[in-house]
C-alpha cells in the first residue's frame, strides 16, 4: 500500500532519532523543501555530540582523533546538492560545496606510493588479475542481486584473487573483507565503474577542506540552528511503539532512557537512524590500548533490534550487528610535534600532503593503511603540528614487529609496528623518545557491520509498505542502486524520506549512472584486462 503523504506540514513535529548526516540533511529538506517550520524540528542524540560518524576533534595538548576518513567524488548528487547550500565553517559567502571543490582543484589526488611491500613502492601499472579472474570480477557485476543473497565475496573469486593488485587496493580503500557482502561488492562496482581505471592513484577521490566534523557538521548545525531546529543531545530513545494493522503501520510514543515519552500526534513524524558504523567507540591513549565495546554499550542497535521485533518490515539487525569479531575497525591517529615523518613521506612518495591519500603496506600482518591529509587538518592545528591516521583491517593478528595483536595495542606500540614497515625506526625513535609524538588508538566494533554477509529485505525500506508518520535513515535503510558507507548513502535516504512523507514537489536526485555508459564501461574493461 502507498503512503499517503503529509499535507500539514506547519502543524508537525519532526523526531529525528540520531544526528548523524542523514538526520542533519533530513532537517534541511524539511524546513526547506517541505515546508516544516525549523522550531518544529527535534534532533534527539545519545552522545553529547553530533554528528556520527562525520567526526574530528582534539588539541595539541591530548592529541587529535580522526577515528576515519571520508573520500568523495564529483557524482554525489543529493550530497553536493545539500552542501551547495550550506556556508563554509571559514566563510560565510562560500558554501560548503564550493570551498570543497576549490580545495581539490589545488590538492589533485594522485598517489605515487598506493602499495608497499619490504618498505619499498609496488608497480600498480596493472591490477594483477589473471583471465579467469577478469572474467569473474565483470560476470559479477552483471549478475542480479537477488542471486547474491547471503554470499561473500571469497564464494565468488578464487583464494589467488585476494593477492593481486586489484584486491589490495579495493580492500584497502573500502574496508572490504574476504567474508563481505557480495552484493555490496556488486554495487560497489556498478556505481563507480567510472572510477576502476584510476583506482591505483586515487584518482577522482575529492577531500573536504578539514575533517569533516568542522567541514560539513558544524557549518550544517549551524544553519539549522539559525532555522530554529532544536538539539536535544544525551538524549536516548530505547524503544518506540506502532499501531500496526495489515495496511497501516503508524509510529505512536517514543519511549526515552529517562522513562520519559514523546506521543505523537496526528501530524507528528519520527525519522530513525537504524544502527550506527561509530557506536560503542572507545579510545586508548599513548600508553592504553582501546577497549573493544558491543552491543551492550549502544543505543541505535539496541533500538533497532526492538522495533524490529515488532515487524519483519523493520528489518533484520542481526546480519549487521551479532558478529562483531567479523565487523571490527581499529584505527589511530598521530599528533606531531615534529615534521620528520610528514617530510620522510613526502621525499619517499613524491605527494605533498593532501594529495598522496591513503598508503597500503601489503605485508603487514595487519594489513596496515595510514593517510596523511592536507594540513592543517584540524582549524586549531597548529602550523608546527602534524596529524595523520590509520587503520588495520586485521587487528587480531600479531605484528610483523610488535608480538601482539593491533586490538592490543597502545598508540605507541602501533607506531613503532608502522616504523619497522617503512624502515625508519632510526629516523623516528629519537623523536619519539623526545617526547614530540602522541597516537591515540580507538576501537570500533562495527565500522564494517554494513558489509556483512546479507539478503533482500535485511534493511528496511526507507518508508516501509504502509508506513504512514516515520522512515528509516542512514546506512542501514535501503536505498536501491546506491552504495553503503559513503556520505551520499544517508543523504539520499533523507532526501526519500523527506520526498516520500511530505508533499514536496520534488524528485529524489538519480544515481549517477556511469555503467550504462559505454566510454566508463570500456575504460574499465581495459583497466581490469591490464
Amino acid at each position: 500500500m502507498k503512503s499517503t503523504k503529509n499535507n500539514s506540514p506547519k502543524e508537525s513535529r519532526i523526531f529525528l532519532i540520531g544526528s548523524g548526516i542523514a538526520s542533519l540533511a533530513s532537517a534541511f529538506y524539511l524546513e526547506k523543501d517541505a515546508g516544516v517550520p525549523g522550531g518544529n524540528i527535534q534532533i534527539l542524540e545519545k552522545s553529547k555530540i553530533l554528528g556520527g560518524a562525520l567526526d574530528g576533534s582534539g588539541d595539541v595538548v591530548n592529541g587529535f582523533v580522526a577515528r576515519g576518513g571520508r573520500m568523495h567524488e564529483l557524482h554525489y548528487t543529493c550530497y553536493w546538492d545539500l552542501l551547495s547550500n550550506i556556508p563554509s565553517f571559514e566563510d560565510p559567502d562560500v558554501s560548503v560545496r564550493n570551498e570543497s571543490f576549490e580545495f581539490n582543484r589545488r590538492f589533485v589526488s594522485n598517489a605515487q606510493a598506493r602499495l608497499l611491500q619490504d618498505g619499498k613502492k609496488l608497480d600498480v601499472s596493472s591490477f594483477g588479475l589473471n583471465l579467469k579472474q577478469q572474467a569473474e570480477l565483470l560476470k559479477l557485476m552483471f549478475s542480479s542481486e537477488k542471486s547474491l543473497d547471503n554470499k561473500s565475496i571469497q564464494e565468488w573469486f578464487d583464494q589467488d584473487f585476494f593477492k593481486t593488485n586489484f584486491w589490495y587496493i579495493w580492500t584497502s580503500m573500502f574496508a572490504f573483507q574476504k567474508w563481505s557482502s557480495l552484493a555490496e561488492m556488486r554495487r560497489y562496482m556498478k556505481r563507480f565503474i567510472h572510477l576502476v581505471d584510476v583506482l591505483p592513484k586515487l584518482g577522482g577521490i575529492l577531500r573536504t577542506k578539514y575533517d569533516q566534523y568542522h567541514s560539513v557538521v558544524i557549518p550544517l548545525t549551524n544553519y539549522l540552528k539559525a532555522k530554529g531546529v532544536q538539539f536535544q543531545v544525551e538524549t536516548e530513545v530505547v524503544n518506540i511503539d506502532f499501531d500496526l494493522s495489515e495496511n497501516k503501520k503508524t509510529a505512536t510514543i517514543l519511549h526515552l532512557k529517562d522513562n520519559n515519552e514523546i506521543v505523537l500526534g496526528k501530524n507528528d513524524c519520527v525519522f530513525i537512524t537504524n544502527g550506527s558504523l561509530t557506536e560503542s567507540t572507545d579510545n586508548g591513549t599513548w600508553d592504553r590500548p582501546a577497549k573493544l565495546k558491543g552491543i551492550k554499550e549502544s543505543g541505535s542497535w539496541q533500538l533497532w533490534k526492538n522495533i524490529a521485533a515488532k515487524s519483519p518490515a523493520f528489518g533484520n539487525p542481526g546480519p549487521f550487528c551479532d558478529n562483531i569479531d567479523l565487523q571490527k575497525w581499529y584505527s589511530f591517529t598521530a599528533t606531531l610535534k615534529d615534521s620528520t615523518f610528514h617530510d620522510y613521506m613526502e621525499n619517499f612518495s613524491g605527494n605533498v600532503d593532501g594529495t598522496g591519500g591513503l598508503v597500503t603496506i601489503t605485508d603487514s600482518n595487519w594489513l596496515m593503511s595510514f593517510v596523511i591529509a592536507r594540513q592543517p587538518h584540524f582549524p586549531n592545528q597548529p602550523a608546527d603540528v602534524k596529524i595523520f591516521w590509520g587503520y588495520g583491517l586485521y587487528p587480531d593478528r600479531k605484528g610483523n614487529y610488535i608480538n601482539k595483536t593491533m586490538a592490543e595495542c597502545t598508540g605507541k606500540e602501533m607506531l613503532e609496528e608502522l616504523w619497522y614497515h617503512l624502515k625508519i625506526q632510526d629516523l623516528m625513535n629519537p623523536v619519539m623518545e623526545a617526547g614530540k609524538i602522541n597516537c591515540i588508538p580507538v576501537a570500533m566494533p562495527f565500522v564494517d557491520s554494513l558489509f556483512m554477509k546479507r539478503k533482500i529485505g535485511d534493511r528496511p525500506a526507507v518508508i516501509p509498505p504502509g508506513a504512514t508518520n516515520f522512515a528509516f535513515l542512514g546506512q542501514f535503510a535501503e536505498a536501491p542502486a546506491d552504495c553503503v558507507f559513503t556520505v551520499e548513502y544517508s543523504v539520499r535516504t533523507a532526501q526519500m524520506a523527506v520526498y516520500g512523507l511530505f508533499e514536496t514537489g520534488k524528485e529524489v536526485m538519480p544515481v549517477y549512472d556511469s555503467i550504462h555508459n559505454p566510454k566508463f564501461l570500456l575504460k574499465a574493461v581495459q583497466a581490469i584486462s591490464g
